[in-house]
C-alpha cells in the first residue's frame, strides 16, 4: 500500500500535479510488487479494471493509460470503471447484499443518495447543492488548525468535545426535496472561530473539541434527516424499507456510522457499510467492481477517454 497523505499535508489538500506525478512514480511498482504478493503473473489476469472518473484528472489519466497498456499488451479486457460505482458495490465485496438497496455516498468531492437497483442501473434520489459532507469536513478541520487529512483529525477531537456547547446550523433539515447543503455548516463555523478568537482558541483547547464536536453532531443530523426521508421513499418504490448501505470516506466516521444504523433500524432495516480501510479510494473496490461488469461480459474500448466529471446515474450497462 502506498499512500501520498505525507506529500500533500504541508498544503492542507491534495496538490494534482503533485498526485498527477506521485502516480507516476509508484505505479508501476505498486502492480509489480500486488502481482508478486499474490503470486500471480499477468497470464492468470482475466481483465484489467482501471477507475477512469470522476476525479482530477492528471492522476485519473496515468491509470487509464497503464491499464489500457496492459490491457493491450496482454489481449485483456479492459473496464473503464467509475469509482463512485466503485463505492456503490464495495458492499458486496465484503457481504452478500442483494439489489436493491438505498446507498449514502459520502466523500470528499460526493454526497448522494442513490438506489441501487444493478450493475450499471443506478437512481439518483439527492444530491448535495453546493458542497460535499467531506470536503466540509476537511475545511473545518483546516480552520480549526487541525492535521490533514482532516477529516479522521476532526472525528478524533470531537471524542473529546460536548456536541451541544455550539448552536450551529442543519441546512436542508425537514425539506421534503432528498438533496443536501454544507456550505452554510462551513460558513457558521467561521464565524464561530472568528467569534472567539485565534487567542483564546489556541489557549483553551476543550474549545476546540466542542466545536469540533458540534460540528460532527450537525453533519449528524442532516445526513440522518435525509436518510431517514430516503428510506421512506425506498419503500414506497421498492415493497420494503431497505437496506441502507453507505459508502465513501466519511462512511469510516463511527459517530455518523453509529447514527445511521439508529435510523435505520427505527425504520425496520439495518444499515450496512463497508469496513473502514475500505471506504476511502481503494484499489480493491475498482477490481471488484471490474469482477462484477466481467461477469456480465462487459468491456470498455480502449479508446475510452477519462472523465473528470461522471454522475453515477450516467453509467449504462
Amino acid at each position: 500500500m502506498f499512500a501520498q497523505i505525507a506529500e500533500h499535508r504541508p498544503y492542507g489538500g491534495v496538490v494534482p500535479e503533485i498526485a498527477a506525478r506521485s502516480h507516476l512514480d509508484h505505479l508501476d511498482s505498486l502492480i509489480a510488487r500486488a502481482l508478486a504478493e499474490a503470486e500471480l503473473d499477468f497470464d492468470d489476469i482475466d481483465g484489467v479494471a482501471t477507475t477512469a472518473g470522476p476525479g482530477l484528472i492528471g492522476g485519473v489519466f496515468v491509470g487509464v493509460m497503464t491499464g489500457k497498456a496492459i490491457a493491450a499488451a496482454r489481449r485483456l479486457p479492459f473496464l473503464a470503471i467509475n469509482h463512485l460505482e466503485g463505492h456503490a458495490l464495495t458492499v458486496r465485496l465484503t457481504g452478500e447484499v442483494e439489489f436493491p438497496y438505498l446507498l449514502l455516498l459520502v466523500s470528499g468531492g460526493h454526497c448522494q443518495l442513490v438506489m441501487v437497483e444493478g450493475i450499471g442501473r443506478y437512481r439518483r434520489l439527492g444530491t448535495t447543492i453546493d458542497d460535499a459532507v467531506g470536503e466540509c469536513f476537511d475545511k473545518a478541520a483546516k480552520m480549526l488548525g487541525l492535521d490533514y487529512p482532516g477529516g479522521p483529525a476532526l472525528e478524533r477531537a470531537a471524542q473529546g468535545g460536548d456536541p451541544a456547547r455550539f448552536d450551529l446550523p442543519r441546512p436542508m433539515l425537514g425539506r421534503d426535496t432528498l438533496d443536501f447543503s454544507f456550505s452554510g455548516l462551513k460558513t457558521a463555523v467561521r464565524h464561530r472561530i472568528v467569534d472567539i478568537g485565534a487567542d483564546k482558541l489556541t489557549a483553551d483547547p476543550q474549545i476546540e473539541r466542542d466545536l469540533a464536536a458540534s460540528f460532527q453532531a450537525a453533519v449528524a443530523d442532516v445526513l440522518a434527516d435525509r436518510c431517514a426521508r430516503a428510506l421512506g421513499v425506498f419503500q414506497a418504490r421498492c415493497g420494503r424499507p431497505g437496506p441502507l448501505v453507505v459508502a465513501g470516506g466519511v462512511a469510516a466516521n463511527q459517530t455518523l456510522r453509529a447514527r445511521l444504523s439508529d435510523v435505520a433500524t427505527q425504520h425496520g432495516t439495518e444499515l450496512i457499510a463497508p469496513p473502514p480501510a475500505l471506504c476511502t479510494d481503494n484499489a480493491a473496490m475498482i477490481a471488484w467492481a471490474g469482477v462484477e461488469r466481467l461477469r456480465l461480459g462487459l468491456r470498455d474500448p480502449l479508446d475510452f477517454a477519462p472523465r473528470p466529471r461522471w454522475p453515477l446515474d450516467e453509467i449504462s450497462a
